[in-house]
């Protein structure tokens, strides 16, 4: 299968300055990324940076390096620049790996390449987990993904969805139990494959008010009418590194 990875990699993090750079077990967590990305057999990988420190440390491991504009507003965006610059068929599918998931398997990785590449009519790609905890089900911070019977998402979601009339309106939710809600609820997993056409084609797509209530990018994609394609991920990936105890955590547990 062929399929390439570009991870987005930046130095200025507010929450944890210079992340990409952080060692994990003596190297880079950009390093981890790239190996988990090598592991999955993409045809290329390509690191975007807009930072020489971290084009610098990816150069000596062998990491191929697109520097990109410092301002850009979306993830996405940024990926535009990196297909345009390195003038990826409009065809190919891209898989966008951030740069701080240093544990993600490569499984998941393969599995969004796959998804996209047996529905050809889908422009996008992403997976989801099922939720085993009645909090995350009950926290805006956790991501949830409603899909139709063709794994295509319906709608991404900070809210309970989907809102089981009964069981919310009659229940305590402090003391909800996960047997209280007899449907499936899918935590959104942050791992998108595209059709490297499609990027361009998303970045010309109008802002949506809906997006911008739910702070979720995504939400663009479906409102202009366009698919997404939701898979359960094969394997459970870690959660990411958004501050330097979410990565002593990690560590800690691998």
């Amino acid at each position: 299968m062929n399929f390439s990875v570009i991870i987005p990699a930046r130095y200025g993090s507010t929450r944890f300055p210079g992340k990409p750079l952080a060692l994990i077990n003596n190297k880079s967590m950009i390093q981890h990324v790239f190996e988990r990305a090598q592991e999955s057999g993409a045809k290329q990988i390509i690191v975007a940076t807009d930072d020489q420190r971290i084009a610098d440390a990816c150069h000596s491991f062998g990491a191929q390096v697109c520097m990109t504009a410092d301002d850009h507003e979306s993830g996405t965006s940024r990926l535009a620049e990196v297909i345009a610059k390195e003038n990826i068929d409009k065809k190919q599918i891209v898989v966008n790996v951030q740069g701080d998931e240093p544990f993600i398997p490569a499984e998941n990785i393969i599995q969004v390449a796959k998804n996209l590449a047996e529905n050809p009519h889908v422009p996008m790609g992403t997976l989801a987990q099922v939720i085993t905890d009645v909090d995350d089900i009950l926290n805006p911070n956790i991501v949830k993904v409603v899909t139709n019977a063709k794994n295509l998402a319906m709608y991404f979601s900070r809210a309970v969805i989907p809102f089981d009339r009964n069981a919310m309106l009659s229940n305590d939710l402090t003391e909800l139990s996960l047997e209280d809600l007899p449907g499936e609820y899918l935590r959104h997993i942050g791992i998108y494959g595209y059709r490297a056409g499609f990027v361009s084609q998303y970045n010309k797509l109008a802002s949506t008010q809906l997006e911008s209530i739910e702070s979720l990018e995504q939400l663009r994609v479906l409102w202009h009418g366009y698919n997404i394609h939701v898979d359960v991920a094969a394997k459970t990936p870690p959660h990411g590194v958004d501050t330097p105890e979410d990565l002593a955590r990690l560590m800690a547990a691998s």
